[in-house]
């Protein structure tokens, strides 16, 4: 792996555990089959997933 593939995982990988934090700790109202979509979503979609969540699920 490349220094530029490994970067690119942990960036990846770091902004997914946001994500989930973010979920269980700012958006407490939301209900809990949202944020298990939210989740789902983030991890198949990687970085796609980040930035739709966080432009489209995150409470502001």
């Amino acid at each position: 792996m490349s220094i530029v593939e490994t970067s690119w995982a942990l960036l990846t990988l770091i902004s997914e555990i946001w994500v989930i934090y973010d979920l269980f700790t700012y958006n407490r109202s939301m209900s809990a089959l949202t944020k298990l979509i939210w989740i789902i979503v983030v991890l198949v979609l990687g970085i796609i997933g980040v930035v739709l969540y966080y432009f489209l699920g995150r409470k502001r």
